[in-house]
């Protein structure tokens, strides 16, 4: 069904618009990815389809009544408003016909004119019907779903919003908009600021929505995991692309070359044709001249294919360390009583590449502190290898004068045997060009301070690079490059990354910290979640044997007050008959079965779409699973 149409879209402001003559058709059900370098206009876009900016051309039509709703970057909250109250508010026209129900049924009680109870009886009806097609009588249940989900503890509920730092307040207006559900939800950077156990939980809400959406986003990984479809942005333009981000870069790959060779056959066609007009347009032969004049006229010239073009990073030959770079032993770290990490203990070889990998708050940027020597360890100790030296990016990009202009910045000491222009040559490797060159690093964008910080590693010789969140400013062919040059630097690699798909194509080894405690993992992440994926269904395995020996009923008991007597608790479920729950449970526990075997399968790894495609399924029926365990108790009880 077609929610959403816009045609001739364009928006500008200045001499060059952002993009003209845009149009594109929005379905249900359909999930959009909106891909495009920096500055492209990809924000001023959903601005527009949102109706919080106005196009300068073109028009913007919901269909069928379509609702639309976006990702607020920035929000003013009433005061004294706690974060419960502020997501629970997209419910309110829900709250509102609930509260009419009661009225409708109050009134029903005492009427005693048989038409006024027929009129309240059919209202009550429509009004019980809009909310069970609405899932209306668990709006509290889908609220802590959502606040836990997107990694609220239970004692923030009832903060007051303003008190919240300003990702925290982002991660509540997200909470909101994915609990109003509109039929079309525009999603700028719905990622940012959130851990790789958050965004999963959000790959896995996203893809159960049935609305159509349209996400901006970097992280490759969640737009392949997400995204059935993908809009590029490119130079004023939108193309379409069916299938997840890994699809649009092999048809996109294709669409260029098919193109280019169309192109360059028509030019060789018409190169010939002009080359024997002018050699016989005053002969004989003059008529037939004119005739390939016309035709050529007449001819629909195809303009010269372009796609975007990423920097050609590259850090240059380094000079060879010992074997061991780094030897960790027995590494805590403990404030107080706050204990961030403890036993920490790796081994890192000369030319790998290490991740560290763990949630918000767990260590990690501590951790390479400790290892540049910049902080003591509450105990153990690290050992630095011979002729290590050590380049550091910060997540704040520190690395830079802010007063400097870029080339300034990078070339702080002018060396005699590097004249300015190769250092200007080096900066164009990491798209830095032009008057761009001139201009102070603290007028910079995140993109260009961060592809400064990566030039200026270049020209401290290092070889072993420290790399704090590398990718959190850089567009989609930023990253793609810097991935390359990473994969054919002859150092050293540490990097702390949240972006998975970094993790899967740079690192052959990993360090995961949570709850205090680490693992060493020798591969990237998809080996990990293998690995994570294998313990989890031993451990159902292992649960079920132990249900089989000693059968016990799931349901838990009911809570009791102080009179002794069993008090009911609300329900969060809608009603269901406790043997359907079972019957849809039975089959659910099949499917995980099913696809558990799968897992376990080594054929499955040899193709990365259907590993990623069951990897869905497994974590989506496991989801169910445990919901549908948490209905069949309540009904149980409450039936």
């Amino acid at each position: 069904m077609l929610v959403l149409s816009c045609s001739d879209l364009s928006r500008g402001f200045d001499r060059d618009p952002l993009f003209v003559g845009l149009g594109f058709e929005l379905h249900q059900g359909e999930r959009v990815g909106l891909v495009g370098p920096n500055g492209v206009g990809k924000s001023t876009l959903m601005k527009i389809l949102a109706g919080q900016d106005r196009p300068d051309v073109g028009s913007v039509r919901l269909h069928g009544g379509a609702t639309v709703g976006i990702l607020d970057q920035h929000a003013e909250f009433p005061v004294g408003r706690t974060l419960y109250a502020e997501t629970r508010s997209a419910f309110d026209h829900l709250i509102q016909l609930q509260e009419e129900l009661v009225s409708v049924a109050e009134k029903m009680a005492v009427a005693t004119d048989a038409v006024e109870q027929k009129v309240l009886s059919d209202r009550y009806d429509r009004l019980n019907e809009r909310l069970s097609h609405q899932d209306a009588y668990a709006l509290d249940h889908k609220v802590d779903e959502v606040l836990g989900g997107l990694g609220f503890a239970e004692g923030d509920f009832h903060r007051d919003i303003n008190t919240f730092s300003g990702g925290q307040q982002r991660r509540a207006l997200l909470a909101k908009l994915l609990l109003a559900s509109p039929d079309v939800m525009l999603l700028d950077e719905p990622s940012n600021h959130l851990d790789i156990a958050t965004v999963s939980w959000l790959e896995g809400y996203l893809m159960q929505q049935n609305g159509a959406m349209i996400i901006v986003s970097h992280d490759r990984y969640f737009l392949n995991r997400v995204v059935n479809k993908i809009f590029e942005m490119h130079r004023g333009k939108i193309e379409p692309y069916p299938g997840n981000f890994q699809q649009y870069i092999r048809l996109r790959e294709e669409r260029y070359a098919l193109q280019l060779k169309e192109f360059e056959a028509q030019k060789e066609y018409i190169d010939k044709q002009e080359e024997y007009i002018k050699r016989v347009g005053y002969g004989q032969l003059a008529k037939q001249a004119q005739s390939r004049t016309r035709t050529l006229e007449k001819l629909e010239r195809l303009e010269k294919p372009t796609r975007v073009e990423s920097p050609h990073m590259n850090f240059g030959p380094v000079m060879r360390t010992g074997d061991i770079v780094f030897a960790v032993e027995d590494l805590s770290k403990s404030y107080g009583s706050l204990q961030l990490f403890r036993d920490v203990s790796f081994g890192l070889q000369r030319g790998k590449r290490l991740g560290l990998l763990g949630p918000n708050g767990c260590g990690k940027t501590t951790l390479l502190r400790i290892l540049l020597g910049e902080e003591k360890p509450t105990s153990g100790y690290v050992q630095r290898g011979q002729l290590v030296e050590v380049g550091y990016l910060d997540q704040h990009l520190e690395l830079l004068d802010e007063n400097k202009s870029i080339l300034q910045a990078v070339w702080p000491e002018p060396d005699p045997d590097l004249n300015e222009k190769k250092m200007r040559d080096m900066l164009a490797r990491f798209g830095l060009t032009g008057d761009i060159l001139e201009q102070k690093i603290g007028a910079c964008s995140g993109g260009e301070r961060s592809r400064a910080a990566l030039a200026r590693l270049v020209m401290q010789g290092v070889n072993v690079l420290i790399l704090d969140e590398p990718t959190n400013h850089l567009d989609i062919w930023a990253c793609e490059s810097l991935e390359r040059a990473l994969m054919a630097y002859e150092g050293t690699v540490i990097v702390v990354s949240h972006d998975r798909y970094l993790l899967n194509r740079v690192v052959d080894m990993l360090v995961v910290m949570e709850n205090g405690k680490s693992e060493v993992v020798y591969g990237n992440y998809d080996v990990y979640q293998l690995l994570v994926a294998n313990r989890q269904a031993a451990a159902k395995e292992e649960a079920a044997r132990k249900a089989k020996n000693n059968p016990q009923s799931p349901a838990k008991a009911a809570p009791v007050n102080v009179g002794g007597k069993p008090t009911k608790r609300k329900r969060k479920f809608p009603y269901r008959k406790v043997e359907d729950l079972e019957a849809e449970i039975a089959g659910e526990e099949a499917r995980v079965a099913d696809l558990e075997a799968m897992l376990a399968s080594g054929e499955i790894y040899r193709d990365a779409s259907k590993f990623n495609e069951t990897m869905k399924a497994f974590d989506t029926s496991k989801a169910n699973v445990a919901r549908l365990y948490e209905h069949w108790e309540e009904a149980s009880e409450l039936n």
